[in-house]
């Protein structure tokens, strides 16, 4: 089995950057592709990007394009999002799945 486990949260203001990690255990062996997603207060779980195992092909949604870019070491069998010019409305719990496994998320606050 998979474990995933967030780290990289924290307070920045509007126009700076995070960059969030996505580490997996257990048998890594079968990741393929991994996501990211965001729940911010009171709204819905919102995709945000995905990365195909190879690390070549990366999708956004359309909020975070251009601005978000997610990448992996499948050496370390870590995940990545830089978050760029980030505003206010990407706060919320940012997730990365895998193989239908969660981890447990990590706070991302942005203050205007």
């Amino acid at each position: 089995q998979v474990h995933l486990v967030e780290s990289g949260g924290g307070f920045v203001q509007a126009g700076h950057s995070l960059r969030l990690s996505c580490a997996a255990s257990g048998d890594t062996s079968t990741i393929s592709t991994m996501r990211w997603f965001r729940r911010a207060p009171g709204k819905e779980r919102e995709f945000v990007g995905h990365i195909t195992s190879s690390g070549r092909i990366a999708t956004y949604a359309d909020s975070v394009k251009g601005r978000f870019t997610i990448s992996r070491d499948n050496a370390k069998n870590t995940a990545y999002l830089q978050m760029n010019n980030m505003k206010p409305e990407d706060t919320g719990v940012y997730y990365c799945t895998a193989n239908n496994i969660w981890g447990q998320g990590t706070q991302v606050t942005v203050s205007s």
